[in-house]
């Protein structure tokens, strides 16, 4: 992979991992994280340029997918879950 190539690849799964982040609902969050995860670990050893390029389009419409969803659900406000809302024990 060309260094701008793998540069390009890195920011924009950055972008991607730091959009998700702001998803309102933990199940959401944890989901879009996870899955991010595992379909960049799941094709970091392609080497066919034509694919890869394919593969970032196809991140790049995902990323504007996410950003949409992230409004939508700031728009409507949700309850935290219990496992949100666990403060540390005092000690």
């Amino acid at each position: 992979m060309a260094a701008s190539s793998r540069a390009q690849v890195l920011d924009l799964y950055r972008a991607m991992l730091r959009e998700s982040k702001h998803f309102s609902a933990y199940n959401y969050r944890t989901y879009a994280v996870r899955r991010i995860r595992d379909a960049f670990r799941e094709n970091k050893n392609v080497k066919d340029p034509v694919e890869i390029q394919a593969l970032v389009n196809k991140a790049k419409r995902d990323l504007g997918i996410i950003r949409r969803q992230v409004l939508i659900g700031q728009m409507y406000s949700t309850h935290k879950l219990i496992i949100e809302n666990q403060e540390k024990p005092r000690t």
